[in-house]
C-alpha cells in the first residue's frame, strides 16, 4: 500500500529531497502530493519544484494560528493527503488541528527522544558530554516532541565533535530513517 504524503518544511528541505527522490526512485510506494511551508523563502520549497512537486506556501507571519491551520486543513483535505510528514518544520501545530490526523502526522527530531527536546540539540548533547545521540522519527501528539516513538537511529559522539559536525552526522542518519520508517508504515498498510 502507499501514501499520500504532503511533507511540511520550514527551511532548506534535505530530509524532504530525500523522501521525494526515494519516491521518484520507487524505493518506497508512496507518492509525494506537496510541500508546503510556512516560510516564503525556505529553500526546500525550490528544490520541490525542481523535481515537479506541487508546492504551497501558507505565511504563518500573515495568518492567525486558527487562519494558518485552517488554510492547511482544507489544502491538505483538497489534495487527500493521508501521511504527513514533518521535516525541519518550525510550527507547533495545535491539539485540535493533529486530531483530524490521529496517527497520521509524523516528525523527525536531531536527538534521541526523549532526551533534548525542542531547539539546540546538538549543543545540548555536547554539553552535557553525553556519548551517543541520534535522531527519532515520531507520531506527533499535542506536546513537543513527546509523541510514541516510531524508530531512531544512533551516533557516537567523539571527543573531536563540535555542533556542526553532530549536525552532519545525525543528518546523515536522519535521511536513512525516514525511508525505513516509511517502508515500515507502508508495510504495515498491508
Amino acid at each position: 500500500m502507499e501514501f499520500k504524503i504532503a511533507i511540511l518544511i520550514s527551511g532548506s528541505g534535505s530530509n524532504m529531497l530525500n523522501i521525494i527522490k526515494a519516491s521518484q526512485s520507487g524505493e518506497i510506494k508512496s507518492k509525494i502530493v506537496t510541500v508546503i511551508s510556512n516560510k516564503s523563502n525556505a529553500l526546500g520549497i525550490k528544490k520541490a519544484k525542481n523535481n515537479n512537486i506541487k508546492t504551497k506556501i501558507i505565511n504563518d507571519k500573515l495568518l492567525s494560528k486558527d487562519e494558518f491551520e485552517t488554510n492547511l486543513f482544507e489544502y491538505l483535505k483538497k489534495k487527500d493527503v493521508n501521511l504527513l510528514c514533518l521535516a525541519g518544520f518550525m510550527k507547533i501545530l495545535s491539539k485540535n488541528f493533529i486530531k483530524n490526523f490521529d496517527r497520521k502526522i509524523i516528525n523527525i527530531h536531531p536527538s534521541l527522544l526523549p532526551s533534548f527536546k525542542g531547539l539546540n540539540t546538538h549543543k545540548r548533547a555536547i554539553n552535557m558530554n553525553v556519548k551517543f545521540s541520534g535522531c527519532t522519527i515520531h507520531y506527533v501528539n499535542e506536546l513537543l516532541d513527546s509523541g510514541n516513538i516510531i524508530d531512531q537511529e544512533i551516533v557516537r559522539i567523539k571527543k573531536s565533535d563540535d555542533e556542526n559536525s553532530l549536525r552532519k552526522k545525525i543528518l546523515m542518519k536522519e535521511h536513512k530513517l525516514y525511508i525505513k520508517v516509511l517502508k515500515k508504515l507502508e508495510k504495515n498498510l498491508e
